[in-house]
């Protein structure tokens, strides 16, 4: 099968969160499942520092915005370790700016536009590359025009005939909404922006817009997909996506064991596998804890936390369980990550107050988040809502047990610890339901003191965890049946229309 991802982020050319990983990760499994397969994406100017080789292609073009006429360039990469090819489309005006989506808290205000010249430009790179194309994989708001534009003003282009179009909705809150004048920008027709199609309340609404084109849907976990279809959590989208049940697929996300796999690791401490993941665990907390100013204590458990700081990840529950647990119990906090700037003050204040107790990295490093991985005894993700996850994917593997809120991915790849599953040899971890301070507190102290008190129990948990396989391979599987249903159902839409 002959596949194209267009996408706004790839790791580790230029990153934001998890779909940087998927688009980074999943091409090489397809390929090595023997497809053909193509990445595009901007030439941010991340992608320019990154340091990986960039050939320029001397290949120009030119893209109407509007009233004007903007021209880009291509210029091509590789992903790492891989033969698979990456196109830049190089817009300076647009992508070389200081981060990708925004500056300094503000979204850049010509978003709508950015993005619109990037799904054409990457519907004309594959005229332009002369690319065979069965099927081109689109990513959040931000290519969600490539079906649109497949099905309004490519339908009848010679080459685009029979290319076939899956969107997959990373995060449903992230929309692409903007006001309603912005659809001149679009190109499209204004018959197009009604309630059915591109409006949302009166507003552009980019998302909306693939997910009523597109041939086929996935969401990255088959929870959430179940999720996004109510209105609790449809973000305002649960109807049309309700109209689309039949075509959306949850597919878990995968993990790259090639960057996050403790046997191999070249940041941690020392490496380990599950026949000696103890002494390897114990180095690499020791590590970490002198890393991070924590006094070195092989009981005392460590709980760790990586990502955003913010409510979605259910930080003001956090924030209640740390004032009382820094005085009250036996624990200690590695904490990296940031975001909301209430939460930059409160764990500055609490890690200054309490030294011993919480260590709080207000930034991103990865060479520390996979020292945390390796050296954290447990790993709390307790989200309001969650796609998928890797972070607890990434524990599993290193023997790091996850404290989740059952939500999403997390319900789909994290399973509870009861009497039951521990006996029938599934248990990973400890999960909540409740969206509260006192839940997610009494399953903190489930884990705690398992840790404590059931040395046996702790190690089944630790060692089935990281047995289990998350890697791409079978999520790979899985999008290769929604490629070929996203292609069936093309092909039986254009005989419809033909035979009208």
């Amino acid at each position: 099968m002959n596949i194209v991802f267009a996408t706004s982020e790839v790791a580790p050319f230029a990153k934001t969160g998890g779909l940087a990983d998927v688009c980074g990760a999943l091409p090489i499994d397809l390929r090595q499942a023997g497809h053909n397969v193509a990445v595009i994406m901007p030439a941010y100017r991340q992608v320019k520092a990154c340091g990986l080789p960039l050939e320029p292609l001397g290949v120009k073009f030119d893209i109407p915005i509007s009233n004007k006429i903007v021209r880009g360039r291509l210029l091509r990469g590789a992903l790492p370790g891989s033969d698979v090819p990456i196109f830049f489309v190089e817009q300076d005006d647009y992508f070389d700016r200081p981060e990708l989506y925004r500056h300094k808290g503000e979204d850049y205000k010509d978003n709508c536009e950015r993005y619109v010249f990037f799904c054409r430009a990457a519907l004309e790179a594959i005229r332009l590359l002369h690319l065979e194309v069965d099927v081109i994989h689109c990513h959040d708001w931000q290519t969600s025009l490539i079906p649109a534009y497949l099905h309004i003003e490519y339908a009848h282009t010679h080459g685009y005939e029979n290319v076939a179009s899956l969107l997959t909705i990373h995060n449903l809150a992230y929309q692409g909404i903007f006001w309603h004048w912005d659809m001149l920008l679009t190109g499209l027709d204004w018959k197009y922006f009604n309630l059915h199609q591109m409006e949302f309340y009166g507003k552009l609404n980019l998302l909306k817009s693939g997910i009523v084109f597109a041939d086929w849907l996935t969401t990255v976990s088959p929870t959430y997909a179940k999720e996004i279809q109510t209105e609790a959590m449809g973000c305002g989208l649960d109807g049309v996506l309700r109209q689309r049940t039949e075509q959306l697929t949850g597919i878990v996300n995968g993990s790259d064991y090639n960057v996050w796999n403790p046997a191999t690791d070249p940041h941690i401490a020392a490496n380990y596998d599950v026949e000696g993941w103890q002494t390897g665990k114990a180095a690499c907390k020791a590590a970490l804890q002198r890393e991070l100013g924590l006094p070195e204590s092989p009981r005392t458990p460590v709980i760790a936390q990586i990502g955003r700081l913010a409510d979605q990840k259910g930080w003001d529950l956090v924030v209640e369980v740390l004032r009382r647990w820094a005085t009250e119990m036996d624990v200690q906090w590695a904490i990296l990550g940031t975001g909301e700037p209430y939460y930059h003050e409160v764990l500055g204040q609490l890690s200054r107050e309490f030294p011993f107790r919480i260590a709080a990295r207000m930034e991103f490093s990865d060479q520390l988040a996979h020292k945390i991985e390796a050296g954290a005894d447990i790993f709390l993700m307790p989200s309001r809502y969650e796609p998928c996850g890797l972070n607890q994917l990434y524990s599993l593997k290193y023997g790091t047990v996850p404290v989740v809120r059952a939500t999403g991915g997390l319900v789909d790849t994290v399973t509870d610890m009861t009497p039951e599953t521990l006996a029938q040899g599934r248990a990973t971890g400890f999960s909540f339901e409740a969206l509260s301070t006192s839940a997610l507190e009494g399953t903190l102290r489930r884990a705690t003191d398992t840790y404590w008190q059931n040395e046996g129990a702790w190690r089944q948990l630790v060692m089935t965890g990281m047995q289990q396989d998350w890697s791409w391979k079978a999520s790979a599987e899985q999008y290769v049946a929604a490629y070929t249903s996203a292609c069936r159902r093309h092909q039986e839409e254009r005989q419809r229309l033909m035979h009208r």
